[in-house]
């Protein structure tokens, strides 16, 4: 991927809720691969997920994809 906004987002996000990649991928439903996999912008979580994440960390979808500010 080109454009990693999400992936270093998401790192952020995570990091700052001291969350471990294997700690936040419980949380998910996935494995802390995939985790590290969304983070170096491998690949990407589907809607659903996204929308989960979002909801979790009390963020748009927006902010995420880097489309829109808190």
């Amino acid at each position: 991927m080109e454009n990693n906004y999400f992936g270093i987002t998401l790192k952020k996000l995570r990091l700052e809720n001291k969350l471990s990649q294997k700690k936040f991928g419980e949380i998910m439903g996935v494995v802390n691969q995939t985790v590290s996999t969304w983070e170096v912008g491998k690949r990407e979580p589907d809607y659903d997920t996204l929308i989960k994440i979002a909801e979790f960390f009390q963020v748009s979808v927006g902010y995420l994809l880097g489309t829109e500010e808190i």
